[in-house]
């Protein structure tokens, strides 16, 4: 069984602290919910713990199997099984997602080089399950598409890498009801038949009506303030975030998150 344990991690984007010490663990097969206020840092988080450049961590350990990642360069946190879904996916003109998938998968933990004909054949079947264009697997990558259509892209990509672990930033951004479901399910699908890890970041609970988690957490402020089952995002939906800000926010009406960036 894989296994990814944060500990006590800290940083941000360089020079700004805002994850304080948060802790989670993520194991194969599980479906992990992060849900929380506007500016509370959870797209920092996916940056800190992927290394995007611009962001550090300034204290703590991320460690899957046994491999700290922290210090690693990004393509290297990939190769060890970590995938991360963008909030806004990048467009990479003159890359084809058939390109790109077949260089990911040949530096990464397999032994032989994946012939084109298999990579093809798996974004196709990958877009067949949840009702992707194919038309759009010819394109550059993510190039001329909308904003769900990147989200389905991902993952697609998401589908063919199979890696160990997923941080799925806002994943249902952009998705009508149909292609939400199908995403969702997908997604699921990953973690019942291949173990995948999920770490899902998103504000409404219609996500997680289709994924559903095993456990979610409410993100404050840089760190996690409390953790449930699937009923507290309900809970959620219903009475927002107010009883889990900072007391004297809540009684001075000063905005708890006005010191980020962000």
């Amino acid at each position: 069984m894989s296994e990814l344990v944060i500990s006590n991690l800290t940083g941000g984007p360089v020079g700004t602290e805002i994850l304080r010490g948060l802790s989670i663990t993520i194991r194969s097969g599980e479906v992990h919910a992060l849900m929380g206020p506007n500016g509370s840092g959870k797209s920092t988080l996916s940056h800190v713990v992927m290394g995007r450049p611009g962001y550090e961590a300034t204290g703590g350990s991320v460690i899957l199997d046994g491999v700290e990642l922290l210090g690693l360069p990004t393509w290297k946190r990939a190769q060890a099984g970590l995938f991360l879904g963008l909030q806004y996916p990048t467009e990479v003109p003159g890359v084809s997602l058939a390109e790109m998938l077949e260089t990911s998968l040949a530096s990464g933990r397999k032994s032989r080089v994946t012939p084109h004909a298999d990579v093809v054949a798996a974004m196709r079947d990958e877009a067949d399950r949840i009702g992707f264009d194919q038309r759009f697997l010819e394109r550059a990558l993510n190039v001329g598409l909308s904003g769900g259509e990147k989200k389905r892209n991902e993952t697609v990509q998401m589908g063919v890498l199979k890696p160990s672990f997923a941080i799925l930033d806002e994943i249902d951004s952009g998705l009508d009801v149909d292609a939400l479901r199908a995403v969702s399910r997908r997604v699921l699908h990953a973690a019942q038949e291949d173990g995948l890890g999920v770490l899902a970041i998103t504000h409404y609970q219609r996500l997680l009506d289709e994924l559903t988690p095993d456990v979610v957490h409410v993100f404050v402020k840089g760190t996690i303030v409390t953790s449930g089952g699937p009923d507290l995002a309900r809970e959620l939906e219903k009475t927002g975030y107010e009883q889990y800000l900072p007391e004297q926010s809540v009684a001075t009406g000063v905005d708890p998150f006005a010191d980020l960036p962000f």
